[in-house]
């Protein structure tokens, strides 16, 4: 009789989710001495993977790449579950946690293209492809000529688009880049405080049941404490805001010593208007903070931007 797994890792079953699982694994195999043959995967096709091309904002937006994962929590099927962070809900459901954060990468995004060394260098209303309302606003913020396609896919789907001609261009985190190997395919780093990145961009998350006191104690080796603090910050500022894939929201955080330093800004989805601010204080008191630069953003928003937003 086969015995069971030491732990049952659930993923989504992209090449980076898999990438991202099987870091995971390693890591975990590593910390207990295991061999990583013991460490189950389970993939796990989520809605967001189903609904392939329509924009994330139209169809439910960030949970649609969790809730099933988070449904095989609750049946028992898995133990944990792998997820890139900035895809999670704002709010988990009821009895689930975030224990644990691998050490973050590289948080900013790439541009990538076939034909222009860089952003400037893109021709006059040349093909942007996107569907993050946030690097689209941003483009649009340096480049309003340019004119913004649809660009759903994991990271092998937008390589091929870019390549079939549907757009000139087009924006991918670099720690998924990273992560593939794929580091060949960036053409410019883009500078994180002029295009800050999605809240908790390139970091891997956790997620378990809170009362599944033998799991959590197995994945706590694996929780790098400075990138759970800037998450924790980065996810307060977002459920201030209210942050879906309906909004763009850049955030950038900066830990010096016991300083936690949050820039954040939301804009337009044309990008023409926009307002940022920035939060600091001590990085014990991350979420404070978070939630604290949330409020003064919607406070310099105002009803006009606020209700572009909405819009």
């Amino acid at each position: 009789m086969q015995s069971a797994p030491f732990l049952r890792i659930g993923t989504r079953g992209s090449p980076l989710a898999l990438a991202q699982a099987h870091l995971v694994r390693r890591l975990l195999a590593e910390a207990h001495g295991v061999p990583q043959a013991e460490i189950a995967i389970e993939v796990i096709q989520t809605s967001g993977d189903r609904l392939k091309e329509a924009p994330l904002s139209e169809v439910g937006g960030k949970g649609l790449f969790s809730k099933e994962i988070e449904d095989a929590l609750f049946a028992g099927r898995i133990d944990i579950g792998v997820h890139s962070s900035k895809d999670l809900a704002t709010t988990l459901p009821d009895g689930l946690v975030l224990p644990a954060f691998l050490e973050r990468e590289d948080i900013r995004d790439a541009f990538v293209s076939l034909s222009a060394p860089a952003l400037d260098a893109l021709t006059q209303g040349a093909l942007f492809g996107t569907s993050s309302i946030r690097r689209a606003a941003q483009i649009l913020r340096h480049r309003p000529d340019l004119r913004i396609v649809p660009f759903r896919g994991n990271v092998d789907t937008r390589l091929k688009k870019l390549a079939d001609g549907v757009a000139d261009a087009t924006l991918l985190a670099v720690a998924g880049l990273n992560r593939l190997g794929r580091q060949a395919q960036i053409t410019a780093m883009l500078d994180p405080v002029r295009f800050p990145p999605a809240p908790a961009q390139g970091a891997i998350g956790i997620e378990a049941h809170a009362d599944d006191t033998r799991t959590l104690e197995l994945i706590a080796p694996l929780d790098h404490s400075p990138t759970a603090t800037a998450v924790t910050a980065e996810r307060a500022l977002l459920r201030e805001l209210d942050g879906s894939c309906r909004t763009a929201i850049g955030v950038m955080t900066t830990l010096s010593g016991d300083t936690l330093t949050l820039r954040g800004e939301i804009l337009a989805p044309d990008g023409q208007n926009w307002v940022e601010a920035e939060h600091a204080g001590a990085a014990t008191d991350a979420r404070a903070i978070g939630t604290a630069l949330g409020e003064e953003l919607r406070r310099r928003a105002g009803p006009s931007l606020l209700a572009q937003l909405a819009g």
